[in-house]
């Protein structure tokens, strides 16, 4: 018997069950996951390398530029709402790939934007695509892999937003000044064919074709995040948790390249190279954390890493000489964003098929809402007293995360997907 039928309901027959194919249909639908998100890391942090080509072709002041990035996450929480609960009626592949395509699309316009205000508009609508594709790719793993390895089948998926952010790190300093912004947006127009792809190679997990047969009328997936007093108290906790998570990637990741630049006089291609360095460590710390995760749980996972980036933070804002930054910035990011990937498996298994893509979507783009403040926040701390303090500053978010892990968040390893 595969490792996959360990997940499946009811015994429910399927094409893919019937071929015996389970477990080349659970690597296909995580590679598929992981290559979407990847085109979503790749977008954001092109913009962050971006933003001030982007405000001196168009006369933006500062704050115009973040609200670009900041437009983006909040159109990303009306995505996530939406493709969510689409995705937990209609099914996780056809609801994933209309996300991508919606991405794709109005990513592409960007590059015929003559203003802010139909820049802004393009980056809010493409925030709605991307914000379906986290949650969906996650419950279409979750419920594709057993439980003994869901939590790096979820990370490895993480792994393909930072594998997005590292090209966009190393490729944006070669392509920008040849092709300009206009020409790195016109390349968003690819993860189109991907959705294609995806379309073709992939089935809906069995869990979920199952959850279906008995169901037939679920009803309101949304409902169910605040059924009772439990499940409303672990949906302020995951609020939290996913807040501090993309506030303290977003405040870091989008400014980075600027400090590195005018604190220590970094070009571009330098800034790049040490902005990969601190990528390159976040993708250690997501490959790591799925395996803790399903070896030890998912609680001392996630507080380990809350612990270690409260710490790291501080650090980071204190290192003056380039081969600190280099080494502190690989350590910091293990630690900010290794709890990525952990977050797919953690929900999967506090919510249930009916509404496991609508709490994924829901909490983690909520958590990227106030993200997108993340980068406003830390531009106007830094305008006042330095982006060290800024920087340092976030450490205070972190030891609240702890706090709302360890009173909010049960722990659930290795339950069955019922």
């Amino acid at each position: 018997m595969s490792q996959v039928q360990d997940v499946i309901l009811g015994g429910a027959e399927t094409p893919v069950a019937r071929t015996g194919d389970r477990d080349a249909e659970a690597r296909r639908a995580l590679w598929g996951s992981a290559l979407g998100y990847a085109m979503d890391g790749f977008d954001l942090l092109i913009l962050g390398f971006m933003l001030t080509a982007i405000s001196k072709d168009l006369h933006l002041t500062q704050p115009k530029a973040a609200s670009l990035v900041t437009g983006t996450l909040v159109g990303a929480v009306v995505g996530g709402l939406i493709f969510g609960m689409l995705s937990d009626r209609l099914g996780r592949v056809r609801v994933l790939t209309w996300s991508i395509v919606l991405f794709a699309v109005f990513t592409g316009l960007c590059a015929l934007a003559q203003g802010y205000w139909d820049l802004l508009t393009y980056r809010v609508i493409a925030g709605i695509g991307l914000g379906g594709e986290f949650g969906i790719g996650m419950a279409l793993v979750a419920e594709a892999w057993p439980a003994s390895k869901r939590a790096r089948a979820t990370s490895y998926v993480g792994l393909g937003w930072q594998f997005g952010v590292l090209t966009a790190a190393l490729v944006t300093p070669i392509l920008l000044p040849i092709i300009g912004w206009r020409g790195m947006f016109a390349l968003g127009v690819f993860p189109a064919v991907v959705a294609y792809v995806i379309r073709r190679k992939l089935h809906e997990p069995d869990v979920f074709i199952a959850h279906k047969a008995r169901t037939a009328n679920a009803g309101s997936s949304l409902r169910a995040l605040v059924a009772d007093a439990e499940t409303t108290r672990i949906g302020i906790g995951m609020i939290i948790l996913c807040s501090v998570q993309n506030f303290g990637y977003y405040g870091i990741m989008i400014w980075l390249p600027n400090y590195l630049s005018t604190r220590f006089g970094y070009g571009l291609t330098q800034s790049a190279l040490w902005t990969a360095v601190t990528i390159a460590g976040m993708a250690l710390g997501i490959f790591l954390f799925g395996h803790v995760a399903d070896r030890f749980g998912r609680r001392p996972a996630f507080l380990t890493y809350m612990l270690g980036a409260a710490i790291m933070v501080v650090v980071y804002s204190q290192l003056t000489t380039a081969i600190a930054l280099l080494i502190g910035g690989a350590v910091m990011g293990f630690f900010v964003n290794g709890m990525l990937g952990g977050y797919g498996a953690l929900m999967s298994e506090l919510y249930p098929t009916a509404a496991r893509a609508t709490a994924q979507n829901v909490f983690f783009n909520i958590g990227r809402a106030v993200a997108g403040f993340g980068p406003l926040v830390v531009g106007i701390v830094s305008a006042a007293y330095g982006f060290p303090t800024a920087i340092a500053g976030l450490a205070l978010l972190y030891l609240i995360d702890i706090v709302a892990l360890l009173t909010l968040i049960p722990e659930r390893r290795g339950v069955d997907l019922a």
